[in-house]
C-alpha cells in the first residue's frame, strides 16, 4: 500500500467538503479521485446560507475547529484567486440580546454593540435592539462557487473528478479497502473518504457500521429587491438575511412540517413580509426560489471526522455546519489522511465515540 505522497484516495462527494478534501489531499501529493452522484456542489452546498460562523456555546467540543475556521478561509484565499469570501462581518441578537452565542476563538472576536453602534452599523433596520453581537471577522460565501474553485485547484493538482458517477460499494478484502465500486469501473484505492452528506450511511450501512446521521431540513431563499439593505449579515429571531455579491438577498429559515402553509414558496412570502417589516428601503422584495436543503446532521450535534473502526482506509467526513467548517476540516482530515498526523481538534469528532458508551 502507498504511504505519503502518491496514496491513492477516493473522495466520494463533491460538496464543499469534498471538494476541500481533494483540493487538500491533491496539494500534498496524493493521487486522488473525486466521484460524485450527481454535479459538482449539487446537493446541501447548493442550499447553504453559507456564514463562515465561529460564534458557538462556551461548552461547544469543537470550539478549536470554529475558531480555526476564518483562519483557514483566509488561507484558501491566499491560495485560489477564484475563492473569495465576502468579509462583512455579521450582527447577531436573540430575543434577550445577552443571550448572544460567544465568539469560539479570539480570531472572531465579537463586540457587544449597543443601539446608537447597532443604527450605525445597519441603518436600515426600523426596530433596532438594545445591544447586540457583532463579529466584523465573520463573512459568508457562494459555496457552489467555492465548491467549484476548489475542485478546479484539485484538478491542477493532478486530481480526477468523475460527476454522474454512483458508488455502488467499497471492496474490503481481509478488513482493509483495496477498492471502489462504480457502475462504470471498479477504482483501486488505498484510502477512501466518504464526504457524501445524508448520503453517507448507505454506504456505511453496507459495512455493517450504523452511523447515526439524520437529514435535517432547512430552506434558503434567494429574493430579488433593493441593494444595499443589509452591510453585513443580520441574524435575528425574526430573520437571517445578507446579500450575494451580485446583489440579491439570501434568507434561512428551519423547516418546520409538511403542511401546505409551511412549504418552501409559502414561507418565503411570509419572510418577504418580515423582512419588509424590519428593514426601511425595501419597495419591493420578490422570491427567486426557495429550495430545501438537507444537512447531515449526527445525533449528537458533533461531526463524525475520522477512519471507522474494525476496516482499515475508510475514513468518513459528516460535517455540520459544512461551509463553515469545509476549509479546516479538509486541511486537517488530509493531514491525518496522508501524514498520518492525528488532529487533536478533530478528536472530539470520532467515529467510535458511538460504540464506546
Amino acid at each position: 500500500m502507498a504511504t505519503g505522497q502518491g496514496k491513492r484516495v477516493v473522495v466520494i462527494g463533491a460538496g464543499i467538503i469534498g471538494a476541500s478534501l481533494a483540493y487538500h489531499l491533491a496539494r500534498k501529493g496524493a493521487n486522488v479521485t473525486v466521484l460524485e452522484a450527481d454535479g459538482i456542489a449539487s446537493g446541501v452546498t447548493s442550499r447553504s446560507f453559507a456564514w463562515i460562523n465561529t460564534a458557538a456555546p462556551e461548552t461547544d467540543p469543537i470550539a478549536p475547529l470554529r475558531g480555526a475556521a476564518i483562519e483557514a478561509y483566509r488561507q484558501l484565499e491566499a491560495e485560489l484567486p477564484g475563492l473569495t469570501v465576502r468579509w462583512t462581518g455579521a450582527l447577531s441578537y436573540s430575543t434577550m440580546s445577552s443571550a448572544a452565542p460567544t465568539p469560539a476563538s479570539d480570531s472572531s472576536a465579537a463586540d457587544r454593540v449597543c443601539r446608537t453602534q447597532i443604527v450605525g452599523l445597519e441603518p436600515n433596520l426600523k426596530h433596532p435592539p438594545e445591544s447586540a453581537c457583532h463579529a466584523p471577522a465573520e463573512g459568508a460565501l457562494d459555496p457552489v462557487a467555492a465548491a467549484h474553485a476548489l475542485i478546479a485547484a484539485a484538478q491542477a493538482h493532478g486530481a480526477k473528478v468523475f460527476t454522474q458517477t454512483r458508488v455502488l460499494g467499497l471492496v474490503i478484502e481481509q478488513a482493509q479497502l483495496s477498492a471502489v465500486a462504480t457502475a462504470m469501473s471498479i477504482i483501486d484505492a488505498d484510502s477512501v473518504v466518504i464526504a457524501a452528506g445524508t448520503g453517507i450511511t448507505q454506504l456505511t450501512d453496507s459495512l455493517a457500521i450504523t452511523l447515526p446521521i439524520a437529514a435535517s431540513p432547512a430552506i434558503l431563499i434567494r429574493y430579488k429587491t433593493q441593494p444595499d439593505l443589509v452591510r453585513s449579515l443580520i441574524s435575528s429571531p425574526v430573520m437571517e438575511v445578507r446579500h450575494t455579491a451580485d446583489g440579491a438577498l439570501l434568507a434561512a429559515e428551519d423547516y418546520l412540517d409538511d403542511a401546505a402553509d409551511n412549504q418552501p414558496a409559502a414561507i418565503a412570502l411570509r419572510t418577504a413580509k418580515a423582512i419588509q417589516h424590519e428593514l426601511h428601503g425595501v419597495v419591493s422584495i420578490e422570491p427567486e426560489w426557495a429550495r430545501v436543503g438537507l444537512r447531515p446532521m449526527p445525533a449528537d450535534g458533533v461531526p463524525i471526522i475520522g477512519h471507522l473502526p474494525n476496516v482499515g482506509g475508510v475514513y468518513v467526513c459528516a460535517v455540520h455546519p459544512g461551509v463553515t467548517l469545509a476549509a479546516i476540516v479538509g486541511r486537517l482530515a488530509s493531514e491525518e489522511i496522508i501524514d498520518g498526523k492525528a488532529s487533536p481538534a478533530l478528536a472530539p469528532c470520532r467515529p467510535d465515540r458511538f460504540w464506546k458508551r
